[in-house]
This record gives C-alpha cells, structure tokens and sequence, in this order.
C-alpha cells in the first residue's frame, strides 16, 4: 500500500524560499535527509515564494519547469523539502507523470528502513498509515466504481471504500498493540520511580552525535553513523554516577524541524521516556554552523510533546571539529553546570561530563551521626554496603556511633525502606 522506492532511485529536489525559512539551512538538510534515505539527487529545483499555490505548491510556471527537469534528467521520483496537501501531490505526479514525495513522506522512509524493534516497526507503521490515509484516492481512482462481476454487481462498497475499511481495521490493530507495549514501559518507569532512579534521556538534533555519547559512556555498542536518523528505536543502560549511584541512560530519537505529528503521534510510548526523566541531557553539534536554529528546533518539539520544563544540561558536541576550544564546563551565577563542551568520538571531556551529573543528581549531600542499637546491626551493614561510613565508634551503652554521608535520594531511600526508625537515630544532621 505505501509508495516505496528502491535505494538508488533517481530524483530531483525542490526547495522553495518563503520570508520565514532559510534557503542554505533547509536545502542542505533535504539532502542529507535524501542520502540517509539511499537517494541519488540528479538536480534542485529552487525558487521564491510569498505562499504556496493551492494546485501546485509551486506556481504553474515552476511546476512545469519541475516537469521539464524530469524529463531532462530522467528522474523517477520528485520530493519536495515541504509538506504537501493530498490535491497537491496528485496533481504535481499528474504534471510530471513520476511519483512526488513531500518532506513528511521522506522522513516515514527513512523510519521504515532504520526500524528495528517490534516497536518502532509498529510507530513506523502508524505514522505511514495516518499519512496515507488521506491520499488513498491517488493510487485507486480508476478502482473507485463499485466491484464487478457475478455475484458482486448492484449496490455495494467501492473499491476505495474497502481499502478505507481495511486501513482503519490496521490502524485500531496497530494502536492495541502499542498500548500494550507502552502499559509494559509505563511498568518499567513506575519501578524505577519507586526506586527513586534517576533517568538521564539523551535528546538533541539528529546527526549531533548522541549514540556515539552513548556509547562512550555505557560501551553498549548501539548503531551510529553520520547520517540523519541513525537512531530510531531507544536504549536503555545502566550508569553509576558518584555520590548519586546507579541512573538510567536513555538514547533517543533525533529531533528534526517541522517533524511529522504523526511521527510525534505514533512515538508517543518512546517520547515518554523523555517526558518522564530527571534530566535530559541537550547534545548540540557545536561545529555545525546553524546549532542555535537547531537547539530552538530541539526545544520546540520538547514543548510538544510536553517535556520542556523537564532540567536540562547542555552538551556542546564534536569541540574535536574546532579549534581552541578545550574540554571545560560552564556555570551559572549560582554555580550549578549548564553546559559540557566535549567530543564523544574522542573522549576528551566525558569525565567532565560526570561531574556535571554528580552536581546536578546528587542534590544535597547529606552528612549525619547516628547512634545505632545492637539489636540493628542490618542497618549498620547496609551502611557498608552504600559505602557511606566515613567513621565509626562505640558507645558505653553499646550503641554503634557511624558518622555517614550520602545523597539526599540515597538517605530518602532508606527512610521508605526503614519506615520512621531510621530517623529516631539521628544523633546529629549537618
């Protein structure tokens, strides 16, 4: 049912200028976008607009120009870096007589080819379907007369309205069994909520170099590479940061500009886990020369999608593509890490980056002297095992006097797991 082509098909893009886009920025973007997904760009037809034609996108004259190009090149495929209305699309690929794609269609390609898990394939699915199901009428107008034939002539559905039918079947099919997979995540985080397990969600703009942080930190090996979308299905690891203990690391999708909302709609069980963590973690390709328009289009997808009053730290990536800049961190006023500048494909600064988190994460550090009775001795012993004891004596009663020190979570950890007791030892709280 999708409109699929091969890798290695010939096409030719169309970029138009209105007042509110940047020609440069969004041009190169199609590009990488047609690269990642195995296109080979034969021409770009470019060109200034106030506002799209209602028939065309383009007016009549660049649309036969886009025709002419066709032909010329020999092309098979059109895609244009903007979204298209149904009519549009229909009537362009009647014009050019190939098939056209708009920017939202190249993305669902691109998340088709790179889906790996039971999941994503499911998101990616979704996402087709919802797009699809408005232009269902370009591929069966020929097929929209009723079936024929005996024992089918007469009243009855049409041949569109059968795929329309069977299209919403998939879509509730689809949508039951994502809600089971995200009730199985939505299990996963309230553990870990009880837990008080600090979640760390890499977010950022695609191709700035989350996966190859991910893998510097946790050496998991995930898939990375420099192209658009490497990442499409998360990950989950396990990290210890000091004086916060074991955090969950998340690698998430890329964001884009003007990301499809029906990719943002199908990923809703994936983008929970960004909505949900204690902090996220900003990576930004600081040697890319338009990284401020892509942290404003970062911060506009977490704001739909709910997450942008979730803490942040900013983690200027590839310092190694520049010159004199060293790994170092930034502080605010208060003094409190607002931005990391390290390379993830070297390393350089990654330790920083921890330092970062234990400051971030630790909260307050509590240091507490506790007189401990005999008969808990347990209490003493998990003490050993947090590794929080930094002295410890005896009293004439028996008692055993351990001066301690850990993180806030820690400490309120095991008030929950002590119930009140733990807190009628405290001798002194500094």
């Amino acid at each position: 049912m999708f409109d699929r082509y091969e890798a290695g098909e010939q096409a030719v893009l169309v970029h138009i200028t209105f007042s509110d886009e940047n020609n440069k920025e969004d041009l190169d973007e199609l590009k990488l976008l047609v690269s990642s997904a195995g296109v080979n760009s034969l021409g770009t037809v470019t060109g200034p607009r106030k506002s799209p034609h209602a028939r065309y996108f383009v007016g009549t004259g660049k649309a036969q120009e886009i025709a002419d190009t066709v032909k010329t090149l020999g092309a098979d495929v059109v895609i244009f870096n903007h979204a298209l209305s149904p009519a549009q699309q229909r009537n362009l690929e009647t014009l050019c007589e190939c098939l056209v794609l708009d920017r939202t269609a190249l993305i669902l390609d691109i998340f088709a080819q790179r889906a790996r898990t039971y999941e994503g394939k499911l998101q990616v699915e979704l996402a087709q379907l919802r797009h699809l199901s408005t232009r269902l009428i370009r591929g069966w107008t020929h097929l929209e007369r009723q079936k024929g034939g005996i024992g089918l002539r007469g009243p009855g559905e049409t041949q569109l309205e059968t795929d329309r039918r069977l299209l919403r079947a998939r879509i509730s099919t689809i949508r039951s069994r994502l809600a089971k997979v995200e009730k199985q995540r939505e299990q996963g985080r309230r553990s870990r909520q009880r837990n008080e397990v600090p979640t760390i969600s890499l977010v950022g703009y695609t191709n700035a170099g989350k996966s190859t942080l991910f893998n510097q930190i946790t050496d998991a090996g995930v898939y990375a590479a420099d192209q658009l979308f490497a990442t499409l299905d998360p990950t989950l690891r396990k990290i210890d940061v000091s004086d916060v203990g074991n955090c969950i690391l998340a690698d998430t999708v890329g964001f884009i500009r003007h990301l499809p909302h029906d990719l943002v709609a199908a990923f809703k069980a994936t983008l929970q886990e960004t909505r949900d963590a204690t902090l996220l973690l900003h990576v930004v390709d600081c040697a890319d020369e338009c990284y401020h328009d892509n942290i404003k289009a970062v911060e506009t997808v977490l704001e739909e999608i709910d997450a942008g009053e979730v803490p942040q730290l900013m983690i200027m990536n590839k310092i190694d593509a520049l010159q004199d800049i060293r790994p170092h961190i930034d502080f605010d006023e208060s003094g409190k890490p607002v931005r990391v500048w390290l390379s993830a494909q070297t390393g350089a600064g990654v330790e920083l980056l921890f330092e970062a988190l234990t400051t971030l994460l630790s909260g307050q550090i509590r240091s507490l002297q506790l007189a401990i009775p005999p008969s808990d001795g347990k209490l003493r012993a998990l003490f050993y095992q947090l590794d929080c004891i930094e002295n410890e004596s005896y009293a004439e009663n028996g008692d055993c006097i351990v001066d301690i020190r850990l993180n806030n979570i820690e400490w309120q950890r095991l008030i929950k797991q002590q119930g009140g007791t733990i807190e009628s030892y405290i001798v002194d709280a500094k």
